[in-house]
C-alpha cells in the first residue's frame, strides 16, 4: 500500500520486505488503521519468523483488545534478546503497559509514558518515539502525570512536523486541537489526507476541524473524501464496511454535514446506502449460541435510519418519507420501540401536512395505543413503585372532535397514581402531543394547536418557528427562527426558515440582507426542497435568477484537492463473488453460475473432522426449507475429498435425506478466492456467504469459528434481498465537490 503514509522505523531483520510491510504497519498505525495495520505486522512475522518487532507492532494494532495485546508483547519480549538496544527499548515501554507486576492500571500507563520519553531522550534522532510520545501525552498524559500538559504534546509535534512536514502525525496535532481550538490546527488540516491518502481516516479528521469552525462545505468535502476511500478498499478487499474503524462514524459525520449545506438529496443517498450495508450481529464468539445477537446502536444502520428520518422530516419531505416507511429503509422498527415511536410520530405530521387526514389519525392512534398501555404497565405495578406515572396532563382543549371514526384524540381514561413518569411514557406523551399538534393545524383549530403545543417537549427552534408562523403568530415565529440561527451557525435549513418568515412578515430590508448570505450558505444546495421552493417569490422580487445560489471560491487554505472520483465511490457496492465448479460426494459437478438468478448461501467448513463445523451444519439444515421459502439455495463447501463428505453425512445422520448439497474442495481454491483462508498461518477458515441472484456477494462471515446465529442470517438475507426490489431510489444531487469558480 503505496499511500499510506511516510515512515522510516529500522528494525532488526534482514529482510527489505519486512522492513518495508514494518513501516507500512507504523504508518497505519499513525493513521489509526489498526485493521490493515495488523494484517501488515502478521506479514512480517511470515516474513521474518524471528522479528521481536512485527509482534511488538501486532500489540500496538490490538489497542482495543488488552487480552490479545498482551499475548503479542511476550513473544516479542522472548525475542528480545536477538535485536537492538533501541528496539528492547520500544519492546520495554509497551511491556510495561502490560505489565503483571504492576496491578494499577494508571501506574502502568505512567510507566509507558515515561519509557517512550526515555526513548526520545536517549534516541533523539527517533523521530516515531516523538510522535507516539506526542499522541500518549494527548490521551492519557494529563490524566497520569498532571505535571505534563498538553502543551508538551504541541512543542514535541510542532518541531516534529516543522522538520518532516509529510510525516503523518498531523493527525494528532489535529486531536490535540480539536476540542480545545480548532483553528490552530487548520494547517494540519490542509496536509493530513495528503500525507496518507489511502487512509480514510486520515481525510476524516480534518472534517472535524472544518466542522467545529462551522465550514460545513469543507467539512462534507473532507467526509466525503474519507467516505470513498473506505468504499474503495472494502469494494476492492471483499469487507464489510463496518469492519472498518470508524467507517459508520465518518459516514454519520458526512451525512450530517451534507444536511447542514442543503446536499439532501446526496445525504439521503447515503443514510439510505448505510442502511443496505450488510449489519454485522454484536455476538459471543465464545458460546455462539443461537439467538444471542443484538445490534449495535453506533453501526451503519443504526445511524442511517436515524439520519433518514431526520433528513426527510427536517426538510419535510413527506412524500418520500411516506412512501420509504414501507420498505426496508424505514419499516417497523419492532425490536426498538424509541425509534418506531419517532417513525410513528413523523408519519403523522407527514400526512397531516400533505392533507391526508385520516392516516395522520390512524398513526396518531398508534401513539395513543402505545401510551394507554405503557400508562396500563405502569399503574399495575406496586403503590411503593417510584415509576408510577404522573398525572397525565394531556386532556384535550374542549371543542376537540374526533376525526376518524372511532379515534378521539383524548388519552385513555384511567387514573393515573402520584409519582414520576417512566421515559418511554414522557416519550410517547410528546410524541402524541406532537402528532395532535398537526392534526389540529391540518382541522383549522388554532386552540387546540396552541394547547398540545405546550405539551410537546423538545421540539427544535426551527420547527416551532415553522409551527407559529402556520399558526399566524408572525413576531414568535421570527424570534423563534433567529434563535435557532444563531444556535446553528452556517446550517442552510435554519437561516432559510428565517428568511421566509421574515418576508412574509413584509421585513423586506432584513429579508434581503439574510437571503444574501443564505445564497452564500447553500450554494450547493438542492433548490427543489420545500424550504427552498418557498423563497422563489423573494429571488424573483430581487431580480435573480431561479438558480439563486451564490458562485463560490474555495478557501486558501484547503491545501491540494484531489477529485473526488479519484479516490473512489461515493457509495458502497456489494463485490462480485468468485466463480467455482466443484464436486459432490456422487462425482456430480456443482458450480455457482448454475444459480445464476438465485440467491444461494454458501457454507465453507472444515470437514467431517471438524466438531464445530458439523454442529453449524446440524443447526443449519432443519431451517433450509425457511432459506428455501426465501429463494435461497444452501451449499456447503468442504475442504474434504469425496469421501470426507460422505462421512460428514454420517456424523450428521441424516444420510441421503441431507437437505443441501455438499461440495469438496480438498485443494482449498475456492477458500481462497473466497478468502476464507488464513495466509499467515496457512490455514483454511469458516466461511458464510450470503450470494444473490446476479452474483454478488450480500453479507459474509469469516472466522475461526463457524457462524450459527440462523435467526440472525434469516432476518438479514430476507431483508437484504428485498432492499433493491423496494422504494422509490432518491439520485444523488449533482453538485458533489466544491466548485472552482462555477457549479
Amino acid at each position: 500500500m503505496p499511500d499510506v503514509g511516510r515512515v522510516a522505523f529500522p528494525i532488526t531483520t534482514t529482510s527489505p520486505d519486512a522492513q518495508a510491510f514494518f513501516n507500512q504497519g507504523v504508518a497505519q498505525l499513525h493513521g489509526f488503521w489498526y485493521f490493515e495495520a495488523e494484517r501488515s505486522f502478521r506479514q512480517v512475522a511470515a516474513i521474518d519468523s524471528q522479528c521481536a518487532m512485527a509482534h511488538w507492532g501486532l500489540a500496538m494494532a490490538n489497542v482495543n483488545n488488552n487480552k490479545r495485546a498482551k499475548e503479542f508483547i511476550k513473544k516479542a519480549t522472548a525475542l528480545k534478546p536477538a535485536v537492538s538496544p533501541r528496539e528492547r527499548f520500544w519492546i520495554d515501554a509497551l511491556a510495561a503497559l502490560y505489565s503483571d507486576e504492576l496491578k494499577d492500571a494508571k501506574a502502568r500507563q505512567k510507566a509507558h509514558l515515561d519509557q517512550l520519553t526515555a526513548i526520545v531522550e536517549r534516541f533523539p534522532d527517533d523521530i516515531e518515539a516523538k510522535a507516539f510520545l506526542a499522541l500518549k501525552i494527548w490521551t492519557d498524559g494529563e490524566k497520569i502525570s498532571p505535571s505534563r500538559p498538553h502543551t508538551e504534546a504541541e512543542k514535541i509535534l510542532k518541531s516534529l512536523l516543522a522538520a518532516h512536514p509529510e510525516h503523518p502525525a498531523h493527525h494528532y496535532r489535529i486531536h490535540l486541537w480539536d476540542y480545545r481550538d480548532a483553528k490552530l490546527a487548520l494547517e494540519n488540516s490542509a496536509q493530513c489526507g495528503p500525507v496518507a491518502p489511502d487512509i480514510a481516516h486520515m481525510w476524516h479528521m480534518p472534517g472535524h476541524i472544518y466542522s467545529r469552525l462551522h465550514r460545513y462545505a469543507d467539512a462534507a468535502w473532507q467526509q466525503e473524501a474519507s467516505a470513498r476511500v473506505d468504499h474503495a478498499h472494502t469494494m476492492r478487499d471483499r469487507i464489510l464496511p463496518d469492519q472498518i474503524h470508524n467507517y459508520a462514524h465518518n459516514n454519520e459525520w458526512l451525512t450530517r454535514d451534507l444536511s447542514h449545506i442543503g446536499r439532501v438529496r446526496d445525504a439521503v443517498a447515503l443514510a439510505k446506502n448505510m442502511i443496505e450495508l450488510p449489519r454485522i450481529p454484536q455476538i459471543s464468539r465464545s458460546t455462539n449460541a443461537p439467538s444471542s445477537y443484538s445490534y449495535s446502536k453506533t453501526s451503519s444502520h443504526a445511524y442511517g435510519r436515524t439520519h433518514l428520518l431526520a433528513l426527510l422530516s427536517g426538510y419535510e419531505l413527506w412524500d418520500e418519507l411516506i412512501a420509504l416507511s414501507k420498505t426496508p429503509y424505514l419499516a417497523p422498527a419492532l425490536k426498538d420501540t424509541e425509534e418506531q415511536v419517532r417513525i410513528t410520530k413523523a408519519l403523522a405530521k407527514a400526512h397531516f401536512s400533505l392533507g391526508q387526514i385520516r392516516e395522520g389519525q390512524l398513526q396518531l392512534a398508534q401513539l395513543e395505543k402505545s401510551l394507554a398501555l405503557e400508562r396500563a404497565k405502569q399503574l399495575s405495578k406496586p403503590a411503593s413503585s417510584t415509576n408510577a406515572p404522573a398525572p397525565s396532563t394531556n386532556a384535550p382543549v374542549k371543542g376537540t372532535n374526533a376525526l376518524v371514526k372511532g379515534t378521539t384524540n383524548a388519552p385513555a381514561k384511567v387514573a393515573p397514581r402520584p409519582g414520576s413518569s417512566t421515559n418511554r411514557q414522557q416519550q410517547l406523551e410528546s410524541a402524541a402531543a406532537e402528532a395532535r399538534i398537526y392534526a389540529a393545524i391540518a382541522a383549522g383549530n388554532k386552540t387546540n394547536a396552541l394547547a398540545y403545543l405546550l405539551k410537546a417537549k423538545d421540539l427544535p427552534k426551527t420547527e416551532l418557528a415553522r409551527i407559529h408562523f402556520l399558526l399566524d403568530d408572525k413576531p414568535k415565529a421570527e424570534q423563534l427562527a433567529l434563535e435557532a440561527v444563531k444556535a446553528a451557525t452556517n446550517q442552510v435549513r435554519h437561516l432559510a426558515t428565517y428568511v421566509h418568515i421574515l418576508h412574509a412578515s413584509g421585513k423586506a430590508a432584513l429579508a434581503r440582507d439574510a437571503f444574501q448570505k443564505l445564497r452564500e450558505q447553500a450554494a450547493l444546495a438542492d433548490l427543489d426542497l420545500p424550504v427552498f421552493t418557498r423563497l422563489a417569490p423573494l429571488a424573483k422580487e430581487l431580480g435573480l435568477p431561479a438558480d439563486w445560489r451564490a458562485i463560490i471560491t474555495p478557501a486558501k487554505d484547503l491545501g491540494a484537492r484531489p477529485p473526488l472520483d479519484s479516490l473512489g465511490p461515493f457509495r458502497w457496492r456489494p463485490s462480485t463473488a468468485p466463480e467455482w465448479s466443484l464436486t459432490d460426494s456422487t462425482g456430480r459437478t456443482v458450480s455457482l453460475s448454475q444459480y445464476r438468478g438465485k440467491p444461494v448461501l454458501l457454507l465453507f467448513y472444515l470437514g467431517a473432522g471438524c466438531s464445530h463445523c458439523i454442529e453449524q451444519l446440524t443447526r443449519f439444515a432443519p431451517v433450509a426449507d425457511d432459506f428455501s421459502k426465501l429463494g435461497i439455495t444452501l451449499i456447503g463447501v468442504s475442504t474434504d475429498t469425496a469421501t470426507g463428505l460422505k462421512e460428514t453425512f454420517d456424523k450428521i445422520k441424516l444420510g441421503s435425506s441431507f437437505p443441501f448439497p455438499l461440495v469438496s474442495d480438498p485443494t482449498q481454491g475456492t477458500f481462497k478466492a473466497y478468502r476464507a483462508f488464513d495466509d499467515f498461518e496457512q490455514t483454511p477458515l469458516h466461511g458464510a456467504y450470503l450470494i444473490d441472484g446476479e452474483g454478488r456477494v450480500r453479507w459474509q462471515d469469516i472466522s475461526y469459528q463457524p457462524f450459527q446465529q440462523v435467526d440472525f442470517l434469516l432476518e438479514e438475507a430476507q431483508r437484504l434481498l428485498s432492499i433493491d426490489k423496494t422504494g422509490p431510489r432518491v439520485l444523488p444531487s449533482k453538485s458533489a465537490a466544491i466548485p472552482s469558480k462555477s457549479r
